[in-house]
């Protein structure tokens, strides 16, 4: 496929808005519109209904972009940056993708990829399309919106033939063929908007804001914005470099921030305006523009250019942006406030979102633009949340910028969770598999939880209060909901779509909330099976979670079990090593009663008795769910005890071996280990781990629980030797990163040593293969056995099959075991009452919503329902929702709208580029031809298309016999039916 785009005529544009708004009641896939309550604020001689909008960058590049940002509630719209080259030109100077907006955000484009003519084209349909949208739709007055022009990078290139000529157009586009076209169109679809349709100026922007590229000496600057000041009579804002607050300023605020790893050097600081340059420069602009009746201000703040470490984006510089940019650009703003004692103008751009938009308004900073939150999922749909919060706000012209609120916003920026970076690496959001083609819509949490839990549709039941039949639903494939509402790893968290929001939905607590409302009124619902005669019967040895689970699962399915557990109680980790402050008895009890319900006979203090003998015993299937028991060896001479052992005793009531504790180990374990040391007496307890807090293997949740207990750490060590109270351990220091950018430790010859009188050795417990091969069970090299083991009938699962892992796990392994003696999967039903509607899951598409007690249920997106990110995160609406005959909904790529930017590859849940790897429209046979990844079509003469579909090109007649699958047929026949504006 091709990443140069083809604009959309104005009539086209016009047919898709309003047919698309006439069938789903939505603008270019913008669900909610809002409505500004009549309040308005004056600017550049006009006026604008909110005081926020797209900066310039990828969300004001096409028109419908910023129509769909006018949808949403964007009133003031930053347009993307011309320059002298464009085009083509410039577009071969782009690498692909350019954008990665996961966390942070950065990306490698700047200027328009548009010639500049097809620039000012997009601008005047914007203008006009947006004015009758007004009339049409109710978005408040038509004159409730501003166009900033952004230039740059040079006085040459804006003097030009080719800038100039856009500069009056957009100052005054009457006598332009497009502005003709475009009021002569409105006045074809929409006779009875005569008046509106006049009224609609052909200025189409009095304003202008200057970008400036990294490197432009002071006097370039100054001679172009005094030339667009005096020459062209435009309003004008200086877009300023974060490189002004100097390389010490920029790198201790994000280093302290926890952006250590983002690389750059002194060289744009040194080559960037300076600030004592900067002032005085500021001071004569200002009074220029004031002696001319004109508005003066500065946009802050331009994008920060770092370094390509880690393969992020294929180029060797990239511009960071979002919430990293928040902390540094709030500083220059504090600081030039200060220096004109709040009375110059400050626009703004650098992370702003829902969360910060209106104490930056409150502080006098207006207007604000933003890139990176509709980059991310909820896209444009997240400014109806952002006008709403502002519209609540009083509104008054500018009056000047409160200096000490600023300055006391970028301060507490530093200290915000949504500003700072995470300890730990971001986990894999990812889904393993590939997007399919048709019907891709899926709850990532789902897909992300080794049993699959119907996870949308337990919160759904949780939300209505119908705790019982959440529950029924959860244990339908959980036998541990109170085990895993409590301890799970809960990787279906890591993969919900909201942690691209704000945090994501608790889906662990609410599965322990249905199980403590649900469960009298469960238990009192269950009914015994009738027992499986067949001669089927079946041995588990432990007592653990996998266990438990198995014997679970296959009571409920009549079939006889015995658990055999060599300790006194069942529960194994959870129960006799897990500190009680992690889990309760009473939590675990409530899991072993399900089920004991089921009839499952259980043998405590019992050794697993031989393979043979259980067999001679009558048992037909044998499942080991041993666990991993055999401690980790730390081979350092002193006082060291394995942790396994030390919690268990702990937890005994035991006496153990306290004093200074020193943990060595990064895992969960660990860190239950040094928080139970502190609460059994400890003197201190320090975590002892030889990489740092970024790469500990343990949940980011329990690395900042054992923080708020008061857990020490000592990064970058190898213990040597505990002696004499000490221990004393060699200093290490990071190695370059391997392929999957994890640094090894490297010995540095240094030593240092802290007060220990017991080390806790928490590295690592393995399989007891001893067990396995003494009933002629084959293990690998490691000493760990398959799932289905080289003896008929003979199972193994959990810790036990595949090392130290977490609880779901072995209930997903027991439930694997539980089907094959079963021999079938078993059904799960769902209730009616389950399922959001589509209505409720789209009317939770861009609003932020931080996690607050009972609001969960209204949380969750229900991906399952509606996903269509791909959609939502498109700048420029190239992936579009089709609604089937038999009203499911479809991704349908469009070829001639998609610059390649990538920003769906990286939000999509699944390991896969939906601009690659969905259904695609092509508009020519060269695009055809050119994208030879893409399966799509192209639509010919009559009824005719060219598919290329499984690796095969061939044409097919809609009207006759095809080699079209059904499902695709139907595809092709509804966009060329119902979305014929698309062709």
């Amino acid at each position: 496929m091709s990443e140069l785009m083809t604009p959309i005529s104005f009539r086209q544009l016009m047919t898709w808005i309003t047919a698309e708004y006439d069938r789903e009641g939505s603008v270019f896939g913008v669900h909610r519109p809002f409505h500004p309550s009549g309040k308005t604020l004056p600017i550049f001689g006009e006026t604008i209904e909110t005081p926020f909008g797209p900066a310039a960058g990828p969300n004001t590049q096409l028109a419908q972009n910023i129509v769909a940002g006018y949808f949403g509630g964007a009133r003031f719209f930053e347009l993307k940056t011309v320059q002298k080259m464009d085009g083509a030109e410039l577009a071969a100077c782009i690498n692909r993708p350019c954008i990665l907006a996961e966390d942070e955000c950065y990306n490698c484009e700047w200027s328009t990829e548009l010639t500049v003519p097809q620039a000012f084209e997009e601008y005047v349909k914007a203008w006009c399309a947006c004015k009758i949208m007004s009339k049409l739709y109710g978005l408040g007055v038509p004159n409730g919106f501003v166009f900033n022009m952004s230039v740059g990078y040079d006085l040459e290139g804006v003097k030009g033939e080719k800038v100039d000529t856009f500069l009056n157009g957009m100052m005054n586009a009457a006598e332009t063929p497009i502005f003709q076209e475009c009021i002569s169109v409105l006045h074809e679809l929409f006779p009875a908007e005569k008046d509106a349709i006049d009224a609609i100026s052909p200025r189409i922007s009095r304003s202008v804001t200057l970008s400036t590229l990294h490197g432009c000496p002071p006097e370039e600057i100054e001679r172009i914005a005094t030339y667009l000041i005096e020459e062209k009579g435009l309003h004008t804002f200086v877009k300023c470099n974060p490189t002004l607050l100097g390389y010490e300023t920029a790198r201790s605020i994000l280093d302290e921030m926890g952006y250590d790893y983002i690389a750059f050097d002194d060289h744009h600081f040194k080559e960037d305006l300076q600030y004592k340059d900067a002032v005085p420069m500021f001071h004569r602009l200002e009074k220029r523009a004031t002696d001319r009746g004109l508005e003066f201000g500065l946009k802050l703040s331009n994008t920060f250019p770092v370094d390509v470490k880690a393969g992020e984006l294929p180029s060797e510089e990239m511009y960071m942006a979002g919430k990293s940019l928040f902390p540094l650009t709030t500083t220059m703003a504090a600081r030039l406030s200060r220096e004109f004692d709040g009375k110059l103008r400050l626009s703004y751009a650098g992370g702003a979102d829902a969360f910060n938009i209106d104490k930056l308004f409150t502080c006098g900073i207006w207007p604000i633009t933003m890139a990176t939150t509709e980059l991310k999922p909820g896209g444009y749909q997240r400014f109806t949340q952002i006008g709403e919060i502002l519209d609540k706000l009083d509104f008054a012209p500018f009056g000047g910028v409160d200096v000490l609120g600023i300055d006391a916003l970028a301060l507490s920026a530093r200290r915000d969770k949504y500003h700072l970076k995470d300890i730990k690496p971001l986990p894999r959001r990812k889904l393993l598999e590939k997007v399919p083609l048709m019907d891709c819509f899926t709850a990532p949490c789902e897909g992300g939880c080794p049993i699959r839990q119907d996870i949308p549709e337990y919160i759904e039941l949780c939300r209505k209060e119908k705790y019982t039949e959440a529950l029924a639903l959860i244990t339908e494939k959980n036998a541990l909901p109170f085990t895993t509402g409590t301890i799970c790893a809960h990787r279906c968290q890591t993969k919900c779509t909201r942690n691209y929001y704000d945090d994501p939905v608790q889906i662990r607590a609410t599965k322990l909330i249905a199980a403590e409302k649900g469960y009298d009124d469960l238990m009192a619902s269950l009914k015994k099976p009738e027992p499986v005669t067949d001669g089927r019967k079946v041995a588990i040895i432990g007592g653990g979670p996998t266990g438990i689970a198995a014997a679970y699962f296959l009571g409920r399915a009549g079939i006889p079990v015995t658990v055999f557990e060599q300790s006194h109680k069942l529960g194994g980790v959870p129960r006799l090593v897990i500190p009680g402050f992690r889990i309760s008895e009473e939590a675990i009890e409530k899991d072993i009663a399900l089920m004991t319900f089921y009839g499952a006979e259980v043998k405590l203090n019992t050794p697993a008795p031989s393979v043979s003998e259980l067999k001679a015993m009558g048992y037909t299937h044998i499942f080991f769910a041993v666990g991993a028991g055999k401690a980790g060896q730390l081979d350092i001479p002193g006082n060291v005890v394995p942790v396994i052992q030390w919690l268990r005793d702990l937890k005994a009531g035991k006496e153990v071996s306290l004093g200074h504790v020193a943990v060595v180990g990064g895992g969960n374990t660990a860190m239950d280990a040094a928080r139970a040391a502190l609460r059994a007496g400890a003197k201190t307890s320090t975590l002892v781990y030889r990489r740092t807090k970024k790469y500990i293997p343990a949940d980011a949740e329990e690395l900042e629980l054992a923080v708020e207990d008061g857990v020490r750490f000592l990064e970058l060590v190898a213990p040597v030797e505990q002696a004499n109270g000490k221990l004393k351990c060699e200093v290490m220091k990071l190695g370059d990163p391997d392929e999957k950018g994890r640094r090894s430790p490297v010995p540095t010859g240094e030593f240092t040593e802290i007060d220990c009188d017991t080390v806790i050795a928490a590295v690592g417990e393995r399989v007891d293969s001893d067990l396995f091969t003494a009933n002629g069970i084959e293990v690998n090299t490691k000493g760990i056995p398959e799932f289905r083991t080289n003896l008929e009938n003979v199972f193994v699962g959990g810790d036990a099959m595949r090392g130290p892992a977490t609880v779901v796990e072995g209930i997903a392994d027991a439930q694997y075991f539980a089907n094959a003696v079963i021999g079938s999967v078993p059904t799960v039903n769902i209730p009616d009452d389950a399922h959001a509607t589509r209505d409720e899951a789209i009317a939770r598409k861009g609003v932020l919503c931080p996690p607050r007690a009972g609001c969960e249920g209204e949380r969750c997106l229900h991906c399952n329902t509606v996903c269509q990110v791909c959609a939502d995160v498109c700048p420029n609406r190239a992936n579009v929702v089709i609604t089937l005959p038999d009203s499911r909904h479809e991704i349908l790529h469009v070829d001639r709208m998609c610059n390649e930017c990538g920003n769906c590859a990286v939000f999509c849940p699944y390991d896969s580029a939906p601009y690659r790897n969905k259904f695609t429209l092509f508009l020519t046979r060269e695009g055809f031809d050119e994208s030879t990844e893409n399966q799509g079509f192209l639509p010919l003469e009559g009824r005719k298309v060219l598919v290329r579909l499984d690796g095969k090109v061939f044409e097919a007649d809609l009207d006759g016999q095809n080699q079209l699958p059904a499902d695709v047929e139907a595809f092709i026949l509804t966009v060329l039916k119902d979305y014929a504006y698309l062709l």
